[in-house]
């Protein structure tokens, strides 16, 4: 059984952060859809604000530390990414922003992506057109049709116990995992074994005699 791996990316800065509770519903509906399909899935978390003074140090010493570098390996390994972000001044935050900016531009080249957002208002949902997914296409990335949009009057059931936020983030998810299903040209290729000299000088020798 095939296995894809997931980094999910949360920019939120609260505990309880309403875009990590996106994120996760995300996460969770993707992951349900490639079982659904037949693959093994991996969902690795990342919560940004976590790693904001690694992030700032990045840019200061020019040099990621263990713990982002980590995160960044995690990410560049990844088969699918899911960005969630809050929205600030009408686009994604600064941290958000900042941590995209530590990555080789390359690094995300073919990936699957799943957009989301979080705001105070449903005029904030522009955000996931007009700055994050202009953002992801510089990036060629590949990127799900619907980007998912959560506001406050988005987080209750409805009469019949759901809702249009699950609706669209069941839409979104369905497609993400269609992007994820067959090769995946954003895969990094695994990293050649280094043998010892001696062990490598051997199997030469081996194969003249």
């Amino acid at each position: 059984m095939e296995t894809r791996r997931i980094t999910v990316l949360s920019a939120g800065l609260g505990v309880p952060s309403s875009s990590r509770l996106l994120a996760d519903q995300l996460a969770a509906a993707a992951e349900h859809q490639l079982a659904d399909a037949g693959y093994q899935v991996r969902v690795d978390v990342v919560e940004l604000r976590d790693l904001a003074v690694d992030i700032a140090n990045n840019f200061v010493t020019g040099y990621a530390g263990p713990r982002l570098a980590d995160v960044i390996s995690g990410v560049e390994a990844s088969d699918g990414i899911i960005a969630v972000t809050p929205v600030f001044s009408a686009s994604y935050s600064g941290l958000f922003k900042s941590f995209i900016d530590v990555l080789d531009p390359k690094s995300l080249e073919g990936k699957a992506v799943l957009l989301g957002a979080t705001g105070g208002t449903d005029r904030h949902q522009m955000v996931l057109d007009f700055a994050m997914r202009p953002l992801f296409t510089y990036l060629r990335t590949r990127i799900a049709a619907t980007a998912v949009f959560a506001g406050p009057q988005d987080w209750g059931n409805t009469d019949d116990g759901g809702s249009p936020l699950s609706e669209r983030v069941q839409r979104a998810a369905a497609e993400f995992a269609a992007l994820l299903e067959g090769a995946q040209p954003g895969r990094k290729p695994a990293v050649a074994e280094s043998l010892p000299f001696e062990q490598l000088l051997a199997g030469i020798s081996g194969a003249r005699s």
